[in-house]
């Protein structure tokens, strides 16, 4: 299987790291992963393309390609010129979750987005975050090789791609169940500390409505590993 592994963090993050450790883990497949991410982070940058200026590709390694474009860019350029015969875009792993209308401003997701577009399956995966709390990335790998072995043997409906958010468990805690579930549709905290005409946002995240129960944010935030099907 042909795999193209991005990100919103930059090619150097920690999360892409451990999500090509998570592909490598898969005995049940064998995988080809191309890299080709943007070479800055760009949390939060949504699914903003580049048409108006050059994007720089700097060939790292056979399999390593950083760009100076966004998530989306990313994959365009990856499916056209990079490699050939994709079989699947994984877009991740994102430190902070994406979760509901986090879809919208996310460029981790917007990188799976891109690719469900071009009618190649694809796979968005996060990790939420408590806080400051930092991310167990090598807890994060297996729970990733997890979600992915499952994910890869379901059909996927064209036009359509998998959210993956992953719960922010103490140390020792037993191995969150895979839970498939709808996108909550709340909207997120909105609120804003105003300095003279300078505006500074302080909505807490981890305060967002989780209502209807069951919906990814409730999944995610009460300790399971959230799974959603999202449509282009």
């Amino acid at each position: 299987m042909s795999l193209i592994l991005t990100n919103d963090d930059g090619i150097d993050a920690p999360g892409i790291k451990a999500l090509k450790q998570a592909i490598d883990k898969l005995s049940s497949v064998k995988c080809l992963a191309i890299v080709a991410a943007p070479q800055e982070h760009l949390s939060g940058c949504g699914h903003q393309v580049t048409t108006t200026r050059p994007i720089y590709v700097h060939r790292r390694s056979e399999s390593e390609y950083a760009i100076s474009g966004t998530p989306a860019d990313c994959v365009r350029i990856a499916l056209t010129h990079l490699c050939k015969n994709i079989q699947f875009v994984i877009s991740g792993i994102n430190a902070g979750g994406n979760l509901g209308v986090d879809a919208y401003i996310s460029g981790t997701v917007a990188a799976a987005r891109e690719a469900a577009i071009h009618g190649i399956p694809a796979i968005a995966v996060s990790h939420y975050r408590q806080g400051k709390l930092n991310v167990d990335w090598n807890v994060a790998c297996r729970w990733t090789a997890k979600v992915l072995a499952e994910l890869f043997l379901r059909p996927l409906e064209p036009g359509s791609f998998w959210n993956v958010n992953l719960p922010h468990l103490l140390p020792g805690e037993p191995d969150p169940e895979i839970v498939f579930c709808q996108p909550c549709t709340k909207p997120l905290p909105v609120s804003y500390r105003v300095e003279g005409d300078e505006f500074y946002y302080t909505g807490v995240y981890q305060q967002r409505d989780r209502t209807p129960a069951g919906s990814d944010v409730d999944v995610c935030f009460s300790g399971k590993i959230a799974v959603t099907q999202l449509r282009v």
